[in-house]
């Protein structure tokens, strides 16, 4: 087992944060950010409440601007990661010495207080080349502290060696090589703390984690240290799993040609739209649902009208037609950038070019019915 600090959080112990985490302007303003005091010791840590002005309080990298975290951090990835506007994403799990998750074969794995999910967002320089450097835009964090989940986002500036709360939110002006070689730009959108619940609220609007679930994480691990799955149990932290790995639950990879064109398309909309189109989601009273685990096709689009089409849909009266993707309301707000239009509403500007053309694929295969 890797080295770890018990957190402070549900453990009993009391660590001194500075006048409670305070700070003049965290005493008038708590939800601004407090200027936390970092107690003596390795390996993270965090508030008993509320957030810290500066990424580095949490001591969660060793080295921040190279992002090499410290020992008691898991790197993880997702089988399909969601579309973040083609930023390279990297991720880690943060579990309390001596705590363990319980196993779950469809839902988030329930993550004991204390612990940590970061999310650093940043473009290479070239898509190509990933050692030709990269910006980094920001980092997430969810904490869970004794009160429940807890959101932030810190923002990168010129110096890359500490990263600042931004409750606010905030837009990043980014260039990148793309893999076709060509120059591309975007202003990356850095969203408000209140905007996290939008995605995180999974179910009845509760702040949850999202990818800590079994499919997405059951895949090799970006290290090369074998199945990601695998790992977490061997370590002693992951506990109740189905003995036979064969079971277990996984999910695709987008670009998986052995795995079926419906696998890859449903992965995909679960990961990117299904966190609000779900029964107990955002969007429940769209009645699309676009769980993985879903069975219906008039639930998750077919032949199913929509509660709202978004301006410029014109005569598309259908989710999903199938064998018409140009008739699929579904490919009409992916491929839509207007913010009244492109779903999903949040977390991007472009269109995922490779998404899109699976859905597309999708329901061309579809066999074509009359929806009318």
């Amino acid at each position: 087992m890797t080295q770890r600090l018990a957190i402070a959080v549900g453990l009993g112990l009391a660590w001194a944060w500075a006048a409670g985490c305070g700070g003049d302007d965290g005493a008038s303003q708590p939800d601004a950010g407090v200027d936390c005091d970092v107690p003596p010791g390795t390996g993270p840590t965090m508030p008993a409440t509320g957030l810290c002005k500066h990424l580095s309080s949490y001591r969660i990298f060793d080295d921040l601007p190279a992002q090499a975290a410290a020992a008691a951090l898991h790197p993880f990835d997702l089988a399909t990661p969601l579309f973040s506007d083609y930023t390279d994403k990297h991720r880690w799990l943060y579990v309390p010495a001596g705590a363990t998750i319980a196993w779950h074969d469809t839902d988030a794995f329930d993550l004991p207080v204390g612990s940590m999910l970061v999310k650093t967002f940043a473009y290479p320089t070239d898509r190509r080349a990933p050692a030709a450097g990269r910006q980094l835009l920001e980092t997430r964090l969810l904490l869970h502290q004794a009160t429940g989940w807890t959101a932030g986002t810190y923002v990168y500036g010129d110096d890359p060696a500490d990263a600042d709360l931004k409750i606010a939110g905030a837009t990043i002006d980014a260039s990148w090589i793309h893999d076709d070689g060509a120059a591309r730009t975007n202003r990356y959108v850095v969203p408000n703390t209140n905007q996290c619940i939008n995605c995180h609220g999974e179910h009845s609007d509760a702040m949850t984690p999202l990818g800590p679930k079994a499919r997405h994480l059951n895949r090799d691990a970006v290290d090369g240290s074998g199945n990601q799955l695998t790992g977490l149990i061997s370590a002693g932290i992951l506990v109740g799993a189905p003995i036979d790995p064969t079971g277990w639950p996984r999910d695709p990879a987008l670009e998986d040609q052995t795995a079926s064109l419906e696998a890859r398309a449903r992965t995909w909309l679960d990961i990117n739209c299904a966190h609000c189109h779900n029964p107990r989601g955002a969007a429940r009273t769209s009645g699309l649902d676009l769980s993985i685990d879903q069975p219906d096709p008039g639930l998750y689009g077919v032949c199913k009208t929509p509660v709202a089409a978004g301006p410029g849909s014109g005569s598309l009266l259908y989710d999903i037609v199938p064998g018409k993707p140009a008739d699929s309301i579904l490919a009409f707000r992916i491929a839509g950038t207007a913010p009244e239009i492109r779903m999903p509403e949040l977390g991007r500007n472009l269109v995922h070019a490779e998404g899109l053309a699976l859905i597309e694929a999708w329901i061309s295969a579809m066999p074509a019915v009359d929806c009318n």
